[in-house]
Parts: C-alpha cells; structure tokens; sequence
C-alpha cells in the first residue's frame, strides 16, 4: 500500500519568509529577484512558477528532488540569515505560497509564489534605502542590485532605480520598503562600500582569511627573492670595483 501525503484545505495562500537579491534585466524592463541557494542561477519575477534546477523534466515541487521554491514559517528567521556575510546584500521577501507545496517543520517547498512585500537593507553607511543601484555582479541577462540611500546613490553612474520605480517595473502589486537605518544620523553618517562591496575594489570583496595569508606568504617569498637578488649584484659591483682598482 503506497502512502499518501496528507493534503490541507486551506481558506487562503499560506506565508512564507525567504531572502533574495533584487534583480533588474539588462534593458529595464523586468524586474526579479535571484536566491541565495540552490535556485540562484534562475531568477524569478515577482508571481512566478518554480522549475527543476537540475534540468529534469518533473512538476515541481517533486518529492524525490529538491526542487522548488523554498520559504521559511517565521520572519525571524529570515532575517537571521541575513546576518551572515555573504547574505548581507540580500533582500527579506514576504510570499503567497501557491500551487502544490510540501509542508516541513521550519517552511515551505512549493510550486508557485506571489513576492508581496520586499524589505530593502540598509545602505552601506547605514541609512535607509531610497534606491537599489548596480551591485557589479549578476546572472545573465539580468544585473543584481544593492541598497543604496540618497546620498550614496548619487552620482554613481551605474544602473539605478528607485525603490517604487522597482515595484512597478516588477508589478503584481509589489511593495518595496526600506528597513529602518542602522547608523545615527542617518544619511547624515559618514559613507561606507556598499552592502558586499570591498573598499579595495569588487575584486576583494570575496577575500578571506585564508586567501589573504597565502597572498602574505606570496608577498614574503618575493621578498625575500629581491633581497637575495641585490645582495648577488651587490656583491657583483663590489667584486669589479676591487679588481679595477688592483
């Protein structure tokens, strides 16, 4: 006898919490959002329909893949996973569960999603978002966006929109809000790189403990390489010199 998963009737869509980075196509007029995990590499829009991420060819949510959006029950924690580095840039999506889903303990894996509401971080020096600009990194066809405010996102001469010019270019009803500013004075406060920027470029922006102490050890053994190098025409020159002079 073959066991059935118990099946709810619900009145209405269940919620769910889940983070994203905010996603705008190349020529301006689509709107999305890219995930953090698994699905990362297929950006979705604001309603949307869960595929395969492996390519296969089942209706997702399948139960012998992991396959399809994914959400948690509680905001909390959502925002949790915010906290870590390489999600700092990320957004906090509010969604209708629609369509087939699996209920877990701690969320959702579903077939289809509304994206409600989206909460924009703060911006790199820690005032409230006015605008998401170019973030220097995305998917094809799409450039992903960070939180900027308006003293930051001023003049950067990358690709830039407002938070509402965001909700309506991804329409569905969409509301985009910013989180509340983190550093006092707000905008007022001294700026900083922006949320997974490095003050020493986009290259280092990735660079961790274990990178930047092989680079050291790079550093010390070219070093020590010139040291020698002088010392042997040093003592080359020193060499000539004394025989010119016998």
């Amino acid at each position: 006898m073959r066991l059935r998963l118990p099946e709810e009737r619900l009145t209405e869509p269940p919620t769910g919490y889940k983070i994203a980075h905010p996603v705008l196509s190349q020529d301006g007029t689509r709107a999305g959002f890219t995930g953090v995990s698994l699905g990362g590499s297929l950006p979705y829009g604001a309603l949307d329909e869960a595929h395969c991420a492996y390519g296969r060819r089942h209706r997702a949510p399948h139960r012998r893949c992991d396959c399809g959006f994914h959400c948690v029950h509680e905001r909390s924690v959502a925002e949790g996973l915010l906290c870590t580095a390489e999600h700092r840039g990320a957004a906090l999506l509010e969604v209708a569960v629609l369509g087939a889903y699996i209920r877990f303990e701690k969320g959702f894996r579903y077939a289809r999603q509304r994206v409600r509401v989206v909460t924009v971080q703060p911006c790199g020096c820690g005032a409230a978002a006015t605008g998401l600009a170019d973030a220097g990194w995305g998917r094809p066809g799409w450039r992903a966006l960070g939180a900027v405010c308006g003293a930051c996102g001023r003049g950067g001469g990358g690709t830039a929109v407002t938070l509402p010019r965001f909700a309506a270019v991804a329409g569905e009803g969409l509301r985009v809000l910013p989180a509340p500013a983190t550093a006092p004075g707000g905008a007022g406060a001294v700026p900083g790189p922006a949320p997974g920027s490095s003050p020493f470029g986009a290259a280092a922006a990735d660079v961790g403990l274990p990178e930047l102490a092989a680079e050291a050890a790079l550093l010390q053994a070219r070093l020590d390489w010139f040291q020698v190098e002088l010392g042997r025409i040093g003592g080359q020159g020193q060499g000539g010199n004394g025989r010119e002079r016998a």
